[in-house]
């Protein structure tokens, strides 16, 4: 048996203990950890396969390839651009998933302000497969808002970008 390989939560993100939790997962065969990595940690590509995302900036000129420590900002699920910090960043290698977390915060009133942790965890698995995880979790009312919203939006939202990297990666028409 496989053991898979998990998101490593900060405790002030802890899920189930905030405003907003969701978890998305795909296993796909015929595709590796570094053809979607690739998609994942170019942001240039992001908009191709993923239309929740949009004005996706580097307001210290990084980018536009996230690494660890790099400033990024990008509007998402309605919400203005949200300032995003990597937190952790891990290029897949062999028995090594590639692990990728940003925090991202929205300033404003109580009604506004924002705080996400958004983690990635993508792993090759035996059989040739690949294991995309995405979670994430939000504190504060806009989130809180969210996670009432049926269908979910989150979720929705997240599958969508799930769906859109492996097509990318696969070489498959995006969007």
């Amino acid at each position: 048996m496989t053991t898979q390989n998990a998101i490593n939560w900060p405790e002030k993100y802890q899920p189930g203990t905030r405003d907003n939790f969701v978890s998305n997962e795909v296993i796909v065969q015929g595709l590796t950890a570094a053809q979607v990595w690739r998609y994942l940690v170019d942001t240039s590509t992001w908009e191709s396969y993923y239309d929740n995302v949009a004005d996706i900036s580097f307001p210290q000129g990084d980018g536009p390839g996230l690494k660890t420590d790099t400033l990024f900002s990008f509007g998402t699920f309605g919400f203005p651009p949200l300032d995003a910090y990597v937190v952790e960043f891990q290029d897949p290698a062999q028995d090594v998933p590639g692990r990728l977390s940003w925090t991202a915060k929205q300033d404003g009133t109580p009604e506004e302000q924002l705080d996400v942790l958004h983690a990635w965890l993508v792993e090759d698995l035996s059989g040739g497969r690949v294991r995309i995880l995405t979670q994430e979790t939000q504190i504060g009312r806009p989130a809180a808002a969210l996670a009432e919203e049926r269908p979910n939006p989150m979720l929705n939202g997240h599958q969508a970008w799930l769906d859109g990297l492996v097509r990318a990666a696969s070489g498959k028409a995006t969007r």
